[in-house]
């Protein structure tokens, strides 16, 4: 399976406020980028999953990468 690149955007509900994010990732379909999220914002931000929304999943071509780390797996 080939994998691609996807830019997540969305929201954190934190306690006293909204935090905006914007990630990319590399992955094969959509549903395991949410999950890969929902653990990793759970694990570092101690986040339950109603307090992370996503507003838009993306794939993105090889040349409209930002991030170094996934611009350097490619």
């Amino acid at each position: 399976m080939k994998t691609k690149i996807f830019r997540v955007k969305g929201k954190l509900l934190d306690v006293d406020k909204v935090k905006p994010f914007t990630r990319e990732l590399k992955g094969i379909k959509e549903e395991d980028i949410q999950e890969k999220l929902y653990s990793e914002f759970g694990s570092k931000h101690r986040l339950n999953r109603d307090q992370i929304i996503f507003e838009d999943i993306s794939e993105i071509t090889a040349d409209e990468v930002t991030d170094p780390v996934v611009r350097d797996l490619i």
